[in-house]
């Protein structure tokens, strides 16, 4: 399975949201709080073109945020696009 990582700020309900949502599916990720970070905020905008968090990775693929890993998750191609293919 690929790794999730989801970048976050201290202040963000969107962030809060993915977060339980993935909870909510039993997935595992590792959270990175960018709140105080310029450095990786910037890393961020340069990775995937978006200055908003959250930021949602699987693996090395930016998949977006919230509402990007909402419709993932309701079309049913969640588990799907976390398998690592062979």
């Amino acid at each position: 399975m690929k790794p999730v990582t989801i970048y976050t700020t201290n202040y963000c309900g969107y962030c809060v949201a993915a977060k339980r949502l993935l909870d909510q599916q039993h997935v595992a990720y590792r959270e990175i709080d960018v709140t105080d970070d310029d450095a990786k905020r910037q890393w961020l905008v340069q990775q995937t073109g978006h200055r908003t968090v959250p930021q949602i990775f699987f693996g090395d693929e930016s998949i977006g945020g919230y509402t990007d890993l909402a419709e993932i998750v309701r079309v049913g191609e969640l588990q799907k696009r976390l398998a690592i293919a062979k």
